[in-house]
């Protein structure tokens, strides 16, 4: 996940993106070589970060930035990088294909979750144990029963961001506010070429739909469908972690403790649940999260604001 979201990823994405333009571009009948394509190839993973990073401070644009790194690396290329293109092609696009990545990577993790939970219900099905209502003594039920009552919550967790993951669409080629009218000029007006671009270009990116309809960016509530998507799993996580602590409170399950481990500085004897009290400390910043992309949502003017760049690297499961 770590990889998924890092810098790394995020420029060398950008450097496949361009790639994918320009074959598409060629295959359409724009004069793009193979030698300059083959340039681009050799140098996806060549990044000078320190010149990116002066590009950067000189011009004060991100993508320009790395327009001019990458142009460096492949002078023969420079002159097609990005051609057409407005710079929500490899921003947004590549937050899309992050967020599709980490959707599918966490989806494999919460099935693994949902199957130690299911094995660990099996296993204790029939032991009894005393229920609570208001937190206070009620009717027996099983350590079994109520670890499904867990497992179901995830369940649902699980088919919720399954769906999102398979409904995400790739904003594709759709220049600066939505109308291709780049692409247009580039291919004298030719709509049956710049529809097959779009096209193209999002197969390549693995994608199988693409928007429609557009500003320059993709509509911004697909942000907050995937973080509200994001809250909830952390929701399943804090209700199942503070039982735990409960229940450790009771003496009832508690967690793995370790030959050597110290509970307390001045009470070693103490045994802690500290995984659990970890769990829930992050997933009380998560459920924090979804207010910002509607903010962001709401606040999208016409065609799109750039008021969302700083708050999203605060806040937005793209980057943070």
């Amino acid at each position: 996940m770590s990889y998924i979201f890092s810098d790394r990823n995020k420029f060398e994405t950008w450097r496949k993106l361009w790639i994918m333009l320009a074959e598409s571009e060629q295959e359409l009948g724009l004069s793009v070589t193979d030698e300059q394509i083959a340039e681009m190839k050799a140098n996806v993973t060549n990044i000078d970060w320190e010149r990116a990073a002066e590009e950067e401070r000189v011009r004060r644009h991100d993508v320009m930035a790395h327009v001019h790194t990458f142009g460096a690396a492949a002078p023969l290329a420079a002159p097609i990088i990005h051609l057409g293109a407005t710079s929500c092609f490899v921003g947004d696009n590549t937050d899309l294909i992050v967020m599709r990545d980490g959707c599918k990577l966490l989806c494999r993790k919460i099935a693994q979750c949902c199957d130690g939970l299911a094995k660990f219900a099996l296993n204790y099905k029939d032991m009894p144990q005393l229920g609570f209502t208001h937190f206070q003594p009620a009717q027996l039920t099983t350590v079994g029963k109520r670890a499904c009552l867990w497992l179901q919550d995830l369940l649902m967790d699980l088919q919720e961001l399954e769906h999102m993951e398979s409904n995400i669409r790739f904003r594709g080629v759709k220049g600066t506010t939505g109308t291709q009218a780049s692409f247009l000029d580039l291919f004298d007006g030719d709509h049956d070429k710049v529809e097959e671009l779009d096209r193209l270009v999002t197969e390549k990116a693995g994608f199988t739909a693409k928007f429609t309809i557009t500003g320059q960016t993709y509509p911004r509530k697909v942000d907050g469908l995937i973080v509200n998507a994001v809250a909830s799993i952390a929701t399943t996580v804090n209700k199942f972690c503070t039982d735990l602590r409960l229940l450790a409170s009771l003496k009832e399950l508690e967690e793995p403790f370790e030959k050597k481990q110290i509970g307390s500085s001045a009470m070693p004897y103490k045994r802690n649940p500290m995984r659990s009290e970890r769990c829930c400390s992050l997933a009380r910043h998560l459920m924090t999260l979804p207010a910002s992309p509607q903010h962001t949502a709401a606040n999208q003017w016409f065609e799109r604001t750039l008021d969302d760049s700083a708050i999203d690297g605060l806040s937005s499961l793209k980057r943070s």
